[in-house]
């Protein structure tokens, strides 16, 4: 069996035999920050992974949990928590109402999209009239402004009929798009922030923005959804789901993620790609980017897009710097950023494309949970000073 000489810190092989787990298995753990690593003082290409972490996850994979372990387990990446039928991830493969993600992308649009994923089906809904959107300079504070000027008056989602619901779904992403794009345009979505951003509609610009928008979304039970959800669980209005659904998104740990890997890429172009990345594995710092908990061998969204554009070069070899050193390749949000980048869209534009294509899952996921659902209410458990 091979070992360190440094006991607190054991080889990928003996971690792996520890665990009983595959080596994708074990880079997740490691992406998720469950298992720490450190690069090898005797082979800087090897990496080390803490034993003290490795044995703590045998632990407890070998004991069985009480109720209360797996109801707080399931909060983060656990057990599923609500039954839903809009999206699932198995076998590796993203389905939106059973549907192939990444085939849908080769030819469907957000707007059909986001009709599948709320369960209906035909024509095109007709919209309302919208409103001019908010007079703001930057996206994101557009998109929170039309979002609240929406859900400070629009009534509560709550028994009302599904056609009407369905209009005002179909209307509201319309809304968050004039936002994004900063006016109000027809046509596809897609077309209509193509030409926001200087790119030709119609054209291989606002091609790729078409299939980044259909594989975005939805994404299961995310955080920004679960948001979604809660709030519509009151019987709030789409529009205050929606919100719910973008405040959760503008987290560093979730929409956030684009920054991060810009940063990753900073580090790489100051002082190579080899040396940030063993800097940064060495001091137990994530790669944003790459892997997902998901996708133990690869994020096919990611693949799908990357493979119809070419990232830029700097891009291209911390990619292939990440997947010599840990295995783990390019998730969704680093082909956000190197889309964006790719066609020189504006520094906000991940989020951008994130939140206007989140959100026809966001609504989505209200709907259901408003015809379906109650309220959720999870316990908690109290961990404060004692009482009597």
């Amino acid at each position: 069996m091979p070992t360190s000489k440094t006991p607190d810190w054991i080889a990928a092989e003996e971690a792996r035999e520890r665990l009983g787990v595959r080596p994708q298995t074990l880079y997740a753990y490691v992406s998720r920050g469950r298992v720490q690593t450190r690069t090898d003082p005797q082979d800087p290409r090897r990496s080390l992974y803490r034993a003290a972490d490795i044995a703590a996850l045998t632990q407890k994979k070998a004991r069985s949990r009480k109720v209360s372990d797996v109801a707080a387990g399931a909060i983060s990446w656990g057990e599923p928590v609500l039954a839903s039928a809009i999206t699932t991830v198995s076998a590796g493969r993203l389905f939106y109402r059973g549907r192939d993600a990444v085939e849908l992308a080769e030819v469907e649009t957000l707007e059909s999209v986001a009709r599948l994923l709320r369960g209906g089906h035909g024509a095109a809904l007709k919209r309302t009239d919208r409103p001019e959107p908010p007079d703001l300079p930057d996206m994101r504070a557009r998109a929170f402004a039309a979002l609240a000027a929406r859900a400070g008056q629009d009534p509560p989602a709550l028994g009302r009929h599904p056609l009407a619901l369905a209009v005002e779904a179909a209307t509201l992403l319309d809304v968050l798009t004039d936002a994004i794009a900063g006016q109000v345009g027809g046509g596809p979505i897609h077309n209509r922030l193509a030409l926001a951003w200087g790119l030709g509609p119609g054209g291989p610009g606002a091609d790729l923005i078409r299939r980044i928008l259909v594989l975005l979304a939805d994404h299961e039970l995310n955080p920004s959804a679960f948001a979604a959800r809660v709030a519509a669980s009151t019987g709030a209005s789409l529009s205050a789901s929606a919100l719910a659904g973008l405040a959760a998104l503008s987290g560093p740990r979730h929409g956030g993620a684009p920054a991060a890997i810009r940063a990753l890429a900073a580090e790489a172009e100051q002082f190579g790609a080899r040396a940030a990345i063993t800097a940064r594995l060495a001091e137990d710092r994530a790669l944003p980017g790459f892997g997902h908990q998901l996708y133990p061998d690869r994020d096919p969204r990611a693949e799908a897009l990357l493979e119809r554009f070419d990232p830029t070069p700097p891009l291209v070899d911390l990619a292939a710097t990440v997947e010599a050193f840990t295995g783990q390749r390019p998730n969704i949000d680093f082909a956000l950023v190197a889309l964006s980048d790719a066609l020189k869209l504006p520094l906000d534009a991940p989020f951008a494309l994130f939140a206007t294509a989140r959100c026809a899952g966001w609504i989505a996921h209200a709907i259901e949970q408003i015809q379906g659902g109650g309220l959720i209410r999870p316990r908690a458990r109290y961990t404060g000073v004692p009482v009597d």
